[in-house]
């Protein structure tokens, strides 16, 4: 993987596309409540980078998450590396593992660039993982 091996010199220099997926349908809050952003987290957690076994969520890819009171969930993310061959897929198959969860409506999610991500990003769980401690 590219970020073991100094991978992200050129990280920034080549603006990158955003790249959004979509997924989900409305729902009524008067009659489904609305998920929590643990349930989100633990939905964010079924999700692996192919390429390391460890969930994007404890890898530090996910920025940030904002829940609608409709139930609609924003996510901005990024990966370890801008030439990830998965960036194209990544960002769909968290929002399909998010739209899945009930309570949660449209689920949008954002691939970004800024900040780039960094090793210092992934949690504890993760760097002892992959023997990064």
């Amino acid at each position: 993987m590219d970020f073991f091996n100094g991978g992200f010199s050129g990280f920034g220099t080549v603006p990158q596309p955003e790249f959004t997926a979509m997924a989900g349908a409305p729902i009524d809050p008067a009659t489904t409540p609305v998920a929590s952003e643990a349930d989100v987290v633990a939905a964010l957690e079924t999700v692996y980078d192919p390429e390391i076994p460890v969930n994007l969520y404890e890898l530090g890819l996910i920025y940030d998450i904002t829940i609608a009171k409709d139930g609609a969930v924003d996510i901005e993310m990024s990966l370890t590396a801008p030439g990830c061959p998965v960036a194209g897929e990544m960002p769909g198959q968290v929002a399909e593992a998010v739209a899945a969860v009930p309570g949660i409506g449209e689920v949008s999610v954002r691939l970004v660039w800024d900040p780039p991500w960094t090793p210092e990003r992934m949690s504890e769980d993760a760097r002892l993982a992959l023997g990064m401690f």
